[in-house]
C-alpha cells in the first residue's frame, strides 16, 4: 500500500500511509484507539475506498471496488464487529456464500463435515449445529476465523482477532497463524497486545494519528519501543497500582444460583476492587449478567447497598446504586445508530441536571457528552455522529466514561480493556482507581491477569460455575491464579495449590490447551 489516504468529515484517519507485507509473514500493525488502523485495513479489504493512494497485490495494481472482489483475489478479513447471523448454525455461517453443492443444492451434511474438520484442525472448537445467537462472545469469534479458514484466504487480514479470547485460546491462534505463514500465506495482524505482537509477529508498523509512526523489526524491538512509538510517550507497562482501604460493605451475594452459576457467595465493600479470574465459559458471563439484573436468579440474594435487588429488574438495580459495563459494548452497552450524545446520556435521562418536564435539553446533553468525549479521551468526528462510527475502542471508552460518570456506589466492569490502546488502558486504570479511592465499590471481571493483578485488592477465580478460590492481592501470583483457574486445589497456608485437571498446566497465564478446550465446552 502507497501513500493511503482516507479522510471523514473532520478526521483524516489515513494521512500518506506506506505498508508493505511479504509472503510468509505476521506482520503486526498497531496503534492507538482511532489511530487508522481499522480504516486503512477495511481499504485493504474493499469496504472503504482512498481518496488517494495504490494497492499491488503480487506486484500487480489492484483495486476493489467490493469486499467480494477482494476474496476473489484471495484476501479473508476477520472484523473487530462480527459479521454473522444470529440466527443460522455454526456451519451455515462458516460456509456461507461458499457452500458446498450436491445436485444443485447446498449439501448440508457436507457443511458440518467441513466445519467440523477445520475447527479440530485448527484447535477452535465449536459444535457446527450450534445456533450462533447462542454463543458466547469467544465462540463467535472462533465462527469468524474459521469463515476465512473455509475460503482459503491467501492474505489474512485479522482486526483484534484474540480480543475475545482466553491466552490459551490466543496461544493456539498464534500456533495456527505461524503454520499457516509457513506455508507462504500473509498475516496482517491488528492488535493492541504487545505481548502478542513479540512473540507472534515479524515485523510491525505502527501508526499515530493515521500517520507511520515506527517501522519495526520484532525481533529487535521491544515493548517499551513500541509503546513509545504508539503514544508518543513514555508508558508504564504491567503496574501493580497501591492497594485500597476497604470500608462497608456495598455488593453482597449469598448462593446464587442459576443455569452456569452454582451457588455463588461473594462480597464488595467500599474502597475496594475484587477481580474474578477464570478461564472463558467458566460462569463469569452468566453471574455478570444475574447481577446486573439481565438474567434471573432460581436461588439465592443479592443486596446493592442495603437494598435487596434479587427480584429487581436492570433499572431496578441501576436505582439502588448499580452501574454496569457490559463485556459485549456493541450489542448491550450501546445503541449504536444512536449519537455519541444520546448514548453518553444513556441513564443520565431522569437526572434534574439533564432532564427538564421530561424534556432532554440539546444544550445540555451536548455539554454533558463533550465533558466525558473530552476526560476518556474519546476520539470523534461530532457528539452528533453515530456511536456505530467509533472504533471499538473507542467506543468502550464512550461506555466506560457513561457508567463512571454516574458516580454509583457499585460498579461492575466486564473486560474493560479488551481492544483497548496501551495508553487508553494506562487512562482506564487510573479512573478505577480513583473511583474506588472515592469511596466505591468496583467487581472487575478479566481475561487479562496482568489487569486483575495490577488492579484488585482481593481476587476469585471461578471454575465451573462456581468460586473456586479466594486470594489477598499479595497471595494473587501468576502461578496461583493459573493452577485454580485450571481447576487447581485451594492452597493451604501459602502452598501452591496442585492441578487436579491436568498434569501439563502452564505456570504462565495460560492453562493448558486441554483443560481450556473442555472448559470452552462448558
Amino acid at each position: 500500500m502507497r501513500g493511503i489516504v482516507k479522510a471523514f468529515p473532520g478526521v483524516l484517519a489515513n494521512d500518506r500511509v506506506d505498508l508493505t507485507v511479504r509472503r510468509g509473514e505476521i506482520h503486526a500493525l498497531m496503534g492507538e484507539n482511532g489511530a487508522g488502523k481499522s480504516t486503512l485495513m477495511s481499504i485493504l479489504y474493499g469496504l472503504q475506498q482512498p481518496d488517494s493512494g495504490s494497492i499491488r497485490l503480487d506486484g500487480r495494481e489492484v483495486t476493489f471496488a467490493d469486499p467480494s472482489r477482494a476474496i476473489a483475489a484471495g484476501l479473508g478479513m476477520v472484523h473487530q464487529s462480527f459479521k454473522l447471523f444470529p440466527s443460522l448454525t455454526v456451519a451455515e455461517n462458516v460456509v456461507y456464500r461458499a457452500e458446498p453443492r450436491r445436485f444443485g443444492l447446498v449439501d448440508r451434511a457436507a457443511a458440518r463435515r467441513r466445519t467440523a474438520e477445520l475447527a479440530a484442525a485448527h484447535g477452535l472448537d465449536v459444535d457446527p449445529d450450534a445456533k450462533v445467537g447462542e454463543l458466547p462472545v469467544g465462540v463467535r469469534q472462533r465462527v469468524e476465523i474459521l469463515k476465512l479458514l473455509h475460503r482459503g484466504a491467501q492474505v489474512l487480514i485479522l482486526d483484534e482477532p484474540t480480543a475475545v479470547l482466553t491466552p490459551a485460546e490466543a496461544d493456539s491462534l498464534f500456533a495456527v497463524l505461524r503454520s499457516l505463514a509457513d506455508e507462504g500465506r500473509t498475516v496482517l495482524l491488528v492488535t493492541h497486545k504487545l505481548r502478542e505482537v513479540l512473540e507472534g509477529s515479524d515485523n510491525v508498523t505502527v501508526l499515530r494519528d493515521g500517520k507511520v509512526a515506527a517501522l519495526l523489526r520484532t525481533a529487535d524491538t521491544t515493548a517499551e519501543d513500541i509503546a513509545a512509538a504508539m503514544t508518543g510517550r513514555e508508558v508504564e507497562l504491567d503496574r501493580i497500582h497501591p492497594g485500597g482501604t476497604p470500608a462497608d460493605e456495598v455488593l453482597s451475594v449469598s448462593g446464587l444460583t442459576l443455569p452456569g452459576v452454582h451457588d455463588v457467595s461473594l462480597s464488595v465493600r467500599a474502597g475496594e476492587i475484587v477481580g474474578i479470574a477464570g478461564v472463558a465459559g467458566n460462569g463469569q458471563s452468566e453471574l455478570v449478567e444475574a447481577l446486573a439484573g439481565l438474567r434471573p436468579a432460581e436461588a439465592g440474594q443479592v443486596q446493592v447497598a442495603g437494598t435487596y435487588v434479587t427480584r429487581a429488574g436492570a433499572a431496578g438495580r441501576r436505582a439502588a446504586g448499580l452501574a454496569y459495563v457490559p463485556e459485549d459494548r456493541g450489542e448491550v452497552g450501546t445503541a449504536r445508530t444512536a449519537s455519541i450524545a444520546e448514548n453518553l446520556v444513556m441513564g443520565h435521562h431522569r437526572t434534574p441536571r439533564l432532564s427538564r418536564r421530561g424534556l432532554l435539553p440539546r444544550a445540555a446533553v451536548r455539554a454533558h457528552a463533550l465533558k466525558l468525549i473530552e476526560r476518556f479521551g474519546i476520539k470523534a468526528s461530532s457528539p452528533d455522529a453515530a456511536a456505530g462510527s467509533l472504533s471499538g475502542g473507542n467506543l468502550q471508552k464512550l461506555v466506560i466514561g457513561r457508567e463512571l460518570a454516574h458516580d454509583a456506589p457499585l460498579l461492575i466492569v466486564e473486560q474493560p480493556t479488551r481492544g483497548v490502546d496501551i495508553g487508553a488502558i494506562e487512562n482506564i486504570h487510573r479512573e478505577f482507581v480513583a473511583y474506588r479511592d472515592a469511596g466505591h465499590a468496583v467487581l472487575l471481571v478479566s481475561a487479562e491477569l496482568s489487569e486483575i493483578r495490577g488492579l484488585s485488592d482481593r481476587v476469585l477465580v471461578m471454575y465451573e460455575g462456581r468460586i473456586a478460590a479466594e486470594y489477598d492481592r499479595e497471595a494473587a501470583d501468576e502461578r496461583t491464579l493459573g493452577l485454580a483457574m485450571a481447576g487447581g486445589k485451594l492452597p493451604e497456608a501459602g502452598a501452591v495449590p496442585e492441578p487436579r485437571t491436568s498434569t501439563n498446566t502452564s505456570t504462565s497465564t495460560s492453562t493448558s490447551t486441554s483443560t481450556t478446550k473442555r472448559m470452552s465446552k462448558t
